[in-house]
Protein backbone atom coordinates (compact mmCIF):
# COMPACT_ATOMS: atom_id res chain seq x y z
CA UNK A 1 0.00 0.00 0.00
CA UNK A 2 1.19 3.51 -0.83
CA UNK A 3 2.43 5.24 2.34
CA UNK A 4 0.21 8.23 1.64
CA UNK A 5 -2.86 5.97 1.78
CA UNK A 6 -2.26 4.31 5.15
CA UNK A 7 -3.71 5.75 8.36
CA UNK A 8 -1.75 8.10 10.58
CA UNK A 9 -1.59 5.43 13.28
CA UNK A 10 -0.29 2.75 10.93
CA UNK A 11 2.28 5.19 9.56
CA UNK A 12 3.48 6.03 13.08
CA UNK A 13 3.49 2.39 14.17
CA UNK A 14 5.44 1.17 11.15
CA UNK A 15 7.90 4.04 11.26
CA UNK A 16 8.62 3.66 14.97
CA UNK A 17 9.13 -0.08 14.58
CA UNK A 18 11.49 0.43 11.65
CA UNK A 19 13.49 3.03 13.60
CA UNK A 20 13.64 0.64 16.55
CA UNK A 21 15.07 -2.12 14.40
CA UNK A 22 17.63 0.33 13.03
CA UNK A 23 18.71 1.28 16.57
CA UNK A 24 19.22 -2.34 17.58
CA UNK A 25 21.20 -3.11 14.43
CA UNK A 26 23.27 0.06 14.78
CA UNK A 27 24.25 -0.84 18.35
CA UNK A 28 25.05 -4.43 17.42
CA UNK A 29 27.17 -3.42 14.43
CA UNK A 30 29.01 -0.78 16.44
CA UNK A 31 30.69 -3.47 18.50
CA UNK A 32 31.88 -3.55 22.11
CA UNK A 33 32.84 -0.35 23.91
CA UNK A 34 34.90 -0.07 27.09
CA UNK A 35 32.91 1.41 29.95
CA UNK A 36 35.40 4.29 30.31
CA UNK A 37 35.61 5.07 26.57
CA UNK A 38 33.40 8.16 26.69
CA UNK A 39 34.22 9.47 23.19
CA UNK A 40 33.22 6.17 21.59
CA UNK A 41 30.08 5.93 23.72
CA UNK A 42 29.12 9.43 22.57
CA UNK A 43 29.80 8.44 18.98
CA UNK A 44 27.41 5.48 19.34
CA UNK A 45 24.64 7.52 20.91
CA UNK A 46 24.93 10.47 18.55
CA UNK A 47 25.22 8.30 15.46
CA UNK A 48 22.25 6.13 16.35
CA UNK A 49 20.11 9.13 17.28
CA UNK A 50 20.89 10.81 13.98
CA UNK A 51 20.31 7.69 11.90
CA UNK A 52 16.91 7.08 13.50
CA UNK A 53 15.98 10.74 13.03
CA UNK A 54 16.79 10.66 9.33
CA UNK A 55 14.77 7.48 8.81
CA UNK A 56 11.72 8.89 10.61
CA UNK A 57 11.91 12.22 8.79
CA UNK A 58 12.13 10.43 5.45
CA UNK A 59 9.09 8.24 6.18
CA UNK A 60 6.92 11.06 7.53
CA UNK A 61 7.82 13.54 4.83
CA UNK A 62 7.15 10.99 2.10
CA UNK A 63 3.76 10.04 3.52
CA UNK A 64 2.59 13.40 4.90
CA UNK A 65 4.49 16.11 2.97
CA UNK A 66 2.27 18.95 4.20
CA UNK A 67 2.66 18.21 7.91
CA UNK A 68 5.08 19.94 10.28
CA UNK A 69 7.61 17.84 12.21
CA UNK A 70 9.21 18.65 15.55
CA UNK A 71 12.08 16.25 16.23
CA UNK A 72 14.72 16.31 18.93
CA UNK A 73 17.42 15.89 16.30
CA UNK A 74 15.99 18.32 13.76
CA UNK A 75 16.29 22.06 13.31
CA UNK A 76 13.22 23.69 14.83
CA UNK A 77 11.10 26.00 12.70
CA UNK A 78 8.43 28.29 14.16
CA UNK A 79 6.25 27.72 11.09
CA UNK A 80 5.00 24.62 12.94
CA UNK A 81 3.16 26.93 15.35
CA UNK A 82 0.58 27.67 12.66
CA UNK A 83 0.41 24.12 11.29
CA UNK A 84 -2.79 22.10 11.55
CA UNK A 85 -0.82 18.89 12.08
CA UNK A 86 2.54 18.53 13.82
CA UNK A 87 4.40 15.28 14.34
CA UNK A 88 6.40 15.27 17.59
CA UNK A 89 9.31 12.84 17.43
CA UNK A 90 12.04 11.53 19.68
CA UNK A 91 14.15 9.15 17.56
CA UNK A 92 15.94 7.77 20.63
CA UNK A 93 14.60 8.53 24.09
CA UNK A 94 16.93 7.15 26.74
CA UNK A 95 20.25 7.66 24.98
CA UNK A 96 22.27 6.94 28.11
CA UNK A 97 20.51 3.62 28.59
CA UNK A 98 20.97 2.81 24.90
CA UNK A 99 24.70 3.41 25.20
CA UNK A 100 24.84 1.14 28.27
CA UNK A 101 23.22 -1.68 26.26
CA UNK A 102 20.15 -1.49 28.47
CA UNK A 103 16.63 -2.16 27.22
CA UNK A 104 14.83 0.88 28.71
CA UNK A 105 15.07 3.17 25.68
CA UNK A 106 12.36 3.92 23.11
CA UNK A 107 11.30 5.56 19.87
CA UNK A 108 8.51 8.13 20.32
CA UNK A 109 6.19 9.34 17.55
CA UNK A 110 3.11 11.47 18.27
CA UNK A 111 0.76 13.63 16.24
CA UNK A 112 -0.62 16.93 17.57
CA UNK A 113 -3.66 18.53 15.95
CA UNK A 114 -4.07 22.28 16.32
CA UNK A 115 -7.21 23.69 17.89
CA UNK A 116 -9.56 25.81 15.85
CA UNK A 117 -12.35 28.23 16.71
CA UNK A 118 -11.23 28.67 20.30
CA UNK A 119 -10.91 24.95 20.99
CA UNK A 120 -7.71 23.54 22.43
CA UNK A 121 -5.47 21.33 20.34
CA UNK A 122 -5.16 17.64 21.08
CA UNK A 123 -2.85 14.68 20.86
CA UNK A 124 -4.31 12.65 18.03
CA UNK A 125 -2.07 9.62 18.51
CA UNK A 126 1.10 8.35 20.08
CA UNK A 127 3.40 5.35 19.59
CA UNK A 128 6.11 4.27 22.01
CA UNK A 129 8.25 1.49 20.55
CA UNK A 130 10.73 -0.25 22.88
CA UNK A 131 12.67 -2.43 20.44
CA UNK A 132 14.99 -4.11 22.93
CA UNK A 133 11.95 -5.33 24.88
CA UNK A 134 9.82 -6.16 21.81
CA UNK A 135 7.07 -3.95 23.27
CA UNK A 136 5.04 -1.20 21.62
CA UNK A 137 2.36 0.87 23.34
CA UNK A 138 0.04 3.07 21.33
CA UNK A 139 -3.04 5.23 21.71
CA UNK A 140 -4.92 2.66 19.62
CA UNK A 141 -4.24 -0.52 21.62
CA UNK A 142 -7.27 -2.74 22.25
CA UNK A 143 -8.49 -3.57 25.79
CA UNK A 144 -6.51 -0.65 27.19
CA UNK A 145 -7.09 -0.31 30.91
CA UNK A 146 -4.81 -0.30 33.96
CA UNK A 147 -4.64 -3.22 36.36
CA UNK A 148 -5.88 -2.64 39.90
CA UNK A 149 -3.59 -1.20 42.54
CA UNK A 150 -1.44 -3.96 44.06
CA UNK A 151 -2.04 -4.96 47.67
CA UNK A 152 0.88 -7.37 48.06
CA UNK A 153 3.80 -4.97 47.42
CA UNK A 154 4.68 -1.30 47.95
CA UNK A 155 3.33 1.17 45.42
CA UNK A 156 6.13 2.36 43.18
CA UNK A 157 6.93 5.82 41.88
CA UNK A 158 9.33 5.87 38.92
CA UNK A 159 11.65 8.76 38.25
CA UNK A 160 14.70 9.81 36.27
CA UNK A 161 18.05 8.34 37.25
CA UNK A 162 19.85 11.63 36.72
CA UNK A 163 17.20 14.27 37.51
CA UNK A 164 14.70 13.05 40.08
CA UNK A 165 12.51 15.61 41.86
CA UNK A 166 14.45 17.15 44.75
CA UNK A 167 11.70 16.38 47.26
CA UNK A 168 10.74 12.98 45.83
CA UNK A 169 11.47 11.10 49.06
CA UNK A 170 9.30 13.54 51.04
CA UNK A 171 6.51 13.21 48.46
CA UNK A 172 6.70 9.42 48.68
CA UNK A 173 6.56 9.62 52.47
CA UNK A 174 3.51 11.91 52.33
CA UNK A 175 1.81 9.58 49.85
CA UNK A 176 2.43 6.64 52.17
CA UNK A 177 1.02 8.55 55.13
CA UNK A 178 -2.06 9.69 53.20
CA UNK A 179 -2.81 6.31 51.63
CA UNK A 180 -1.71 4.06 54.47
CA UNK A 181 0.27 1.98 51.97
CA UNK A 182 4.05 1.60 51.67
CA UNK A 183 5.65 3.51 48.78
CA UNK A 184 9.04 3.00 47.14
CA UNK A 185 11.03 4.81 44.45
CA UNK A 186 12.34 3.16 41.27
CA UNK A 187 14.77 4.60 38.69
CA UNK A 188 14.00 3.97 34.99
CA UNK A 189 15.39 5.41 31.74
CA UNK A 190 13.23 6.65 28.85
CA UNK A 191 9.94 8.42 29.58
CA UNK A 192 8.30 5.79 27.41
CA UNK A 193 9.90 3.08 29.54
CA UNK A 194 8.71 4.81 32.72
CA UNK A 195 5.12 4.86 31.45
CA UNK A 196 5.51 1.21 30.44
CA UNK A 197 6.34 0.33 34.05
CA UNK A 198 2.90 1.68 35.01
CA UNK A 199 1.06 0.09 32.09
CA UNK A 200 2.69 -3.26 32.83
CA UNK A 201 1.60 -3.09 36.48
CA UNK A 202 5.12 -2.80 37.88
CA UNK A 203 4.68 0.80 39.09
CA UNK A 204 1.84 3.18 39.87
CA UNK A 205 3.14 6.70 39.19
CA UNK A 206 5.83 8.77 37.49
CA UNK A 207 6.96 12.21 38.66
CA UNK A 208 9.25 14.74 37.01
CA UNK A 209 9.63 18.40 37.96
CA UNK A 210 12.92 19.61 36.44
CA UNK A 211 11.61 20.04 32.91
CA UNK A 212 12.11 18.27 29.62
CA UNK A 213 10.97 18.61 26.03
CA UNK A 214 7.76 17.87 24.18
CA UNK A 215 9.30 14.99 22.25
CA UNK A 216 10.11 13.26 25.54
CA UNK A 217 6.48 13.25 26.67
CA UNK A 218 4.03 13.51 23.76
CA UNK A 219 3.89 9.88 22.62
CA UNK A 220 4.04 8.37 26.13
CA UNK A 221 1.29 10.76 27.25
CA UNK A 222 -0.99 9.75 24.37
CA UNK A 223 -0.54 6.07 25.18
CA UNK A 224 -0.93 6.63 28.93
CA UNK A 225 -4.18 8.54 28.54
CA UNK A 226 -5.53 5.88 26.21
CA UNK A 227 -4.93 3.34 28.98
CA UNK A 228 -6.82 5.49 31.47
CA UNK A 229 -3.87 6.93 33.36
CA UNK A 230 -4.00 10.48 34.71
CA UNK A 231 -1.44 12.76 33.02
CA UNK A 232 -1.06 16.40 34.07
CA UNK A 233 1.44 18.95 35.30
CA UNK A 234 2.47 18.49 38.92
CA UNK A 235 0.32 21.50 39.83
CA UNK A 236 -2.69 19.84 38.21
CA UNK A 237 -2.76 21.96 35.04
CA UNK A 238 -3.40 20.39 31.66
CA UNK A 239 -0.47 19.66 29.36
CA UNK A 240 -0.50 20.97 25.79
CA UNK A 241 2.01 20.77 22.95
CA UNK A 242 3.51 22.56 19.96
CA UNK A 243 4.85 25.55 21.87
CA UNK A 244 7.94 27.67 21.32
CA UNK A 245 10.18 26.66 22.93
CA UNK A 246 8.87 23.07 23.08
CA UNK A 247 9.42 22.77 26.84
CA UNK A 248 7.35 20.89 29.43
CA UNK A 249 8.16 21.99 33.01
CA UNK A 250 6.72 19.00 34.88
CA UNK A 251 4.54 15.92 34.69
CA UNK A 252 2.63 13.52 36.89
CA UNK A 253 1.55 10.23 35.35
CA UNK A 254 -0.55 8.24 37.77
CA UNK A 255 -2.84 5.25 38.15
CA UNK A 256 -6.38 6.72 38.28
CA UNK A 257 -7.14 5.12 41.66
CA UNK A 258 -4.09 6.81 43.15
CA UNK A 259 -4.48 10.24 41.57
CA UNK A 260 -6.35 11.93 44.43
CA UNK A 261 -3.85 10.82 47.06
CA UNK A 262 -0.92 11.71 44.80
CA UNK A 263 -2.26 15.22 44.23
CA UNK A 264 -2.60 15.66 48.01
CA UNK A 265 0.97 14.40 48.52
CA UNK A 266 2.24 16.90 45.95
CA UNK A 267 0.43 19.83 47.59
CA UNK A 268 0.94 19.30 51.34
CA UNK A 269 0.39 22.94 52.28
CA UNK A 270 -2.96 23.42 50.54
Amino acid sequence: MDSQQISDMELARRTAAEAGRLLLAYREDFGPIAADDKPRLKQLRDGADRAAHLLIMDRLRAARPDDAILSEEGKDDDSRLSADRTWIVDPLDGTWEYGQHRSDFAVHIALWLAGRGGSAGRLELGVVDMPASSIARTSDDPDARPAGLPAERPWRVVCSRTRPPADLEQTAARLAAISGHEVEIVNVGSVGAKVEEILAGRAEAYLHDTGFFEWDLAAPMAAAQHYGLVVEHIDGASITFNHMPPFVPSVMVCHPDLASDMRAALAPDT
